[in-house]
């Protein structure tokens, strides 16, 4: 089951993000991201958080469109985004898809980015999209499609990162390994219509910037 959450940073529907919404098997609506559906003119299936980023009126109309609202008080040990995470594992997500996770609040984009080692290690596909990156993390391979010149970067988020091999790339690696702080994954150019990523341990933060309209 594909399934998109959508979180209450920064988003707009000019992202070119809004056909990748209407394909999901299931929306959820993480707190104030419910605002950002409400522009866009899509009913999501669940609303959890909360709920203190929603205007009243808004509100009101998803619950008159009957949609599912599991309200969690505003003191508690998870965000709103962990929570439509774990919501959608435990109702057979198999890809992942989250889009308004990224803001200028750096502490709430650094915990979304985070929290997808989570879905890594239950080998779901996540991604997180906003208008200039698409962002993964990998704790074993992934393979992205891309253009010859398209940049990606590969940045380790654990002490030792074991044996990462990159093919399908103008810096090429083998096997090698890598300590947290190193900067050598950045800025890697594809030079084929897909790059591979493998790891044998640890994880890496894997971004794709979106080119510049």
């Amino acid at each position: 089951m594909k399934i998109v959450i959508v979180a209450n940073g920064t988003l707009s529907e000019t992202d070119g993000l809004l056909p990748r919404i209407q394909q999901a098997d299931m929306v959820i609506a993480a707190d104030g991201g419910a605002v950002h559906l409400h522009h866009m003119d899509i009913v999501p299936q669940i609303i959890i958080g909360d709920l203190d980023s929603i205007p009243k009126e808004i509100l009101s109309f998803f619950k008159k469109k009957q949609v599912k609202i599991f309200k969690h008080p505003v003191r508690k040990d998870q965000t709103d985004m962990e929570l439509c995470m774990e919501y959608a594992i435990d109702h057979g997500c198999t890809e992942l898809l989250i889009m308004g996770a990224t803001s200028t609040r750096l502490d709430h984009t650094l915990a979304n980015i985070f929290l997808l080692r989570r879905i890594a290690d239950r080998k779901i596909p996540t991604t997180i999209i906003d208008a200039h990156n698409d962002i993964h993390i990998v704790v074993s391979r992934l393979t992205l499609t891309g253009r010859p010149g398209d940049l990606i970067s590969v940045i380790p988020v654990s002490d030792h990162v074991k044996g990462l091999t990159l093919e399908g790339l103008e810096y090429p690696l083998t096997g090698q390994n890598l300590c947290m702080g190193s900067t050598m994954g950045i800025s890697n150019v594809f030079t084929q219509k897909k790059a591979d990523i493998s790891i044998n341990s640890g994880a890496v933060l894997v971004i794709k910037p979106r080119e510049e309209n």
